[in-house]
């Protein structure tokens, strides 16, 4: 059981299967999961709709139960209360209370981790400042907010209690380049302070920019594991890169090139990302803004 103690999450054959009324086996959702996700890491939970993910994470909350097999997070059976204040969620659609302004949605869910007054009054606005919520945007009821301020508030909500580990199930959904780039930024940054991040998200180009490993879930069963550059690695390919090189230098490379056999090289200039470049032309034409802080998803 050394796993299960000292990894973030460990399954072994976890399987959960949906019956009918009659007890026959209806849908097989989750086939066999067998899985670790170590201490510190960002992992990327990743499959097409109906893959298993969303009955993944809800094994590893406690809010279904398992056909089979078993769970652990945390060192702890999955569902045990012990490690309720453990683990902050941020699910694909917060449903949050729109009565509320962004402050009091904070010092609201504070209390129910029974946080002490002292300790909210220091936490709310830090976290407020660490999602981007400018001080207009936190005192303007929920009702009022952009789906991207919704995401914003949402995972304000999921840090509050400073959990070990972090589920986030579509964070970037709603929001604007810049601000999923603060998004990736932050989770970035979460890990570099030791948490554990579980990541689920259709937009693949997120999750390799962040995540250290990935599973494919397809019908219910993993399908691939491993670490994303080793996944990526188009290992019959080899790439040589460098600054400067002159018209004839270039030539020579490619003399050199064909002397050794090799007849389908290619020689290109490397591209950034659209998102890059996107986030770059905002930040350069906008006066007196602080290149590291971007809008609030509106």
């Amino acid at each position: 059981m050394t796993l299960a103690t000292d990894s973030a999450v460990h399954t072994e054959h976890l399987t959960k299967i949906y019956r009918d009324f009659w007890g026959r086996d209806k849908v097989r959702a989750l086939d066999d999961l067998n899985l670790t996700i170590h201490r510190g890491e960002v992992f990327g939970l990743l499959g097409p709709n109906g893959s298993g993910k969303s009955t993944t994470i809800k094994l590893l909350l406690g809010l279904i139960f398992a056909t089979r097999g078993t769970a652990h997070v945390l060192g702890q059976p999955a569902g045990s209360t012990t490690i309720n204040e453990k683990i902050g969620f941020l699910p694909e659609e917060s449903y949050l209370y729109r009565f509320l302004n962004g402050e009091e949605t904070l010092k609201f869910y504070g209390r129910l981790f029974k946080i002490p007054s002292k300790d909210l009054k220091r936490r709310v606005p830090e976290l407020l400042d660490v999602v981007g919520l400018d001080q207009k945007s936190r005192k303007r009821k929920l009702r009022e907010y952009s789906k991207g301020m919704a995401r914003r508030i949402g995972l304000a909500q999921a840090l509050i209690n400073n959990p070990d580990l972090i589920l986030l199930d579509e964070p970037t959904t709603g929001l604007d380049p810049i601000g999923t780039r603060e998004m990736k930024d932050l989770i970035l940054s979460l890990k570099e302070q030791g948490k554990t991040v579980l990541l689920c998200s259709h937009l693949l180009a997120d999750v390799q920019d962040v995540c250290d490993r990935i599973t494919i879930l397809f019908r219910g069963k993993m399908q691939t594991l491993g670490q994303v550059r080793d996944l990526l690695q188009v290992r019959d390919i080899t790439q040589i890169q460098t600054r400067g090189m002159t018209p004839q230098q270039l030539t020579e490379v490619q003399e050199f090139l064909r002397r050794t056999g090799v007849t389908d090289a290619t020689i290109t200039h490397p591209t950034t990302t659209l998102e890059d470049l996107f986030v770059r032309v905002v930040r350069e034409n906008t006066p007196g803004a602080d290149p590291r802080i971007a809008g609030n998803g509106q």
